[in-house]
């Protein structure tokens, strides 16, 4: 009875490991990358923090400097082009918004 057991605990844990790269795919960042909208700049909170999809745009807010882009702010996931201010929504690499800051 004690063989049967050991055989049991290898086959299903030899079928685990083989699951587990069909696993991490499925439930990894790029999977879900393609699935996040676009913000739309007009959306409330965009413009409460004064969004805008061209950098160069914002050129005239007072919180505004040159060189200061989405995709060199510390909010901002590359792999998925989203912002940790707006979790819904991925966001132009070369915007800006309000509430940049430098990447650590």
């Amino acid at each position: 009875m004690a063989n049967q057991s050991r055989r049991d605990f290898m086959r299903n844990s030899l079928l685990g490991v083989a699951a587990l790269p069909l696993g991490a795919g499925i439930l990894s960042k790029q999977a879900f990358a393609q699935t996040l909208p676009r913000l739309d700049p007009n959306d409330e909170q965009a413009q409460a923090l004064n969004y805008v999809e061209v950098a160069e745009e914002a050129s005239d807010h007072p919180a505004f400097e040159e060189g200061e882009y989405c995709d060199n702010c510390m909010f901002y996931e590359p792999e998925t082009e989203g912002c940790q201010l707006f979790p819904q929504n991925s966001v132009e690499p070369r915007g800006w918004c309000q509430s940049w800051a430098p990447m650590d």
